[in-house]
């Protein structure tokens, strides 16, 4: 696995040619074995151990986090040498899966844990950084990697507010400039990438409400709290009335994803629970969405003689690229697949915590193409049937290589 030097339509003649056929294949290889084993957040054991393993084998040495699971692994920078060089590009890939089932039919690689499946993407984007980490490594060793490259492993991303706030304390943006990710997105062909400066996702938080009254019979609702239709109203009146709150630019919406109340036809029940997600397109109303949601809750509870008691769960802020960095991307895209490789994509109301990462250096995630050109079948993420075409992990290989090496030109320039 030696990546040899060719020309491209740029001029950088730093970037590696072709993956070699045996890379290429051992990469899929390892996808396909962490497809098989998903973990859950914060449970990532053997996953992080693989990870470390094929890593050491390369002559890295990663560092497993304090938390137990993930891992960062700087390329360039001497084993328990301080870095105190111009500041690095980081890679970062998230490593855990859904609680839901696999529900792919014939497939050799599907989830061998009962309802735990890579339905998101995360063993892509780790195949993806560390088979560009094994490249970087060999370039490295060969005298032409311009500057230190790190590698994030990053825990926990789908458990809110999500494992990047314990990464970065930990201390992984020490000594680092930018930094980049893909998110795999079932609605682009393979071979090409999404790419948007400004927001690319939404902010994302959770809602959990309990409602409470005395109960009673249904022949009489006007001797109690009708604590069924106070739930309703809750159910219809706060999505109104928190979009009539905000500039409708925003995109601040409440959608509702589980409720439960009562146990039998005659009762008017003493409890009730709402819960749901709040979404937002713009990161300053994000940010007074508690106040604005919360208000709008005890309003409508009140007015019905419901007694609330609400949980509001910080979740993630919307992930804002760079415009810079971004550029970035898409010349690295273009040097190595052409112009024709990059499309221009849509604000996502999905939440990512990579959104954490940019509140503290500068970076930019790419939307990574994982549909089978020619495939008619629309699928989505978080479907148990969700699947990939690998030859992506090769295009964020080379993506991620090609960023790495311009970066660093375009810093030294």
């Amino acid at each position: 696995m030696s990546p040899q030097t060719e020309a491209d339509p740029s001029g950088h003649a730093l970037l590696p040619g072709a993956l070699p056929e045996q890379l290429r294949a051992e990469l899929v290889a390892f996808r396909r074995d962490l497809h098989m084993h998903p973990e859950l957040g914060n449970q990532e054991f053997r996953t992080t151990a693989a990870i470390k393993a094929r890593l050491e084998t390369a002559g890295l040495h990663p560092r497993v986090l304090p938390t137990g699971t993930g891992l960062i692994c700087d390329i360039g920078v001497p084993d328990g040498t301080p870095y105190d060089g111009p500041a690095m590009l980081a890679l970062r890939a998230d490593i855990d899966a859904l609680p839901i089932p696999d529900t792919k039919a014939d497939c050799p690689y599907r989830s061998t844990v009962p309802d735990r499946a890579h339905a998101c993407g995360h063993d892509v984007h780790t195949t993806v950084v560390l088979g560009t980490g094994l490249v970087l490594a060999e370039l490295h060793r060969q005298g032409r990697l311009p500057r230190p490259v790190r590698l994030i492993f990053q825990p926990a991303e789908e458990v809110l507010p999500g494992g990047a706030a314990d990464v970065i304390a930990c201390g992984a943006l020490d000594g680092v400039g930018r930094i980049l990710a893909v998110h795999c997105d079932p609605r682009v062909d393979a071979g090409r990438v999404g790419l948007r400066a400004g927001a690319i996702t939404s902010a994302c938080d959770r809602l959990e409400i309990a409602l409470d009254g005395p109960g009673g019979h249904t022949a009489r609702p006007h001797l109690t709290t009708d604590l069924v239709t106070a739930a309703a109203r809750v159910v219809t009146d706060v999505p109104a009335l928190v979009g009539r709150r905000v500039d409708t630019r925003s995109g601040l919406a409440v959608t509702w994803g589980r409720v439960e109340s009562g146990h039998a036809p005659n009762v008017i029940p003493q409890h009730a629970e709402l819960a749901g997600t709040v979404r937002c397109l713009d990161i300053e109303a994000w940010r007074q969405a508690p106040d604005i949601v919360v208000a709008a809750i005890d309003e409508v509870a009140n007015l019905h003689g419901a007694k609330s008691e609400i949980n509001y769960v910080r979740g993630v802020p919307p992930v804002v690229n760079d415009p810079s960095v971004t550029e970035l991307l898409r010349e690295a895209m273009t040097a190595r697949r052409g112009p024709e490789s990059v499309e221009g994509t849509e604000q996502s109301l999905g939440g990512e915590d990579f959104s954490w990462y940019l509140e503290h250096v500068p970076g930019a995630m790419a939307r990574l193409g994982v549909r089978t050109p020619g495939e008619r079948t629309v699928r989505d993420l978080h479907q148990g049937d969700f699947d990939a075409d690998e030859s992506a992990i090769t295009v964020g290989v080379e993506l991620f290589t090609a960023a790495a090496l311009l970066d660093a030109i375009s810093r030294e320039a």
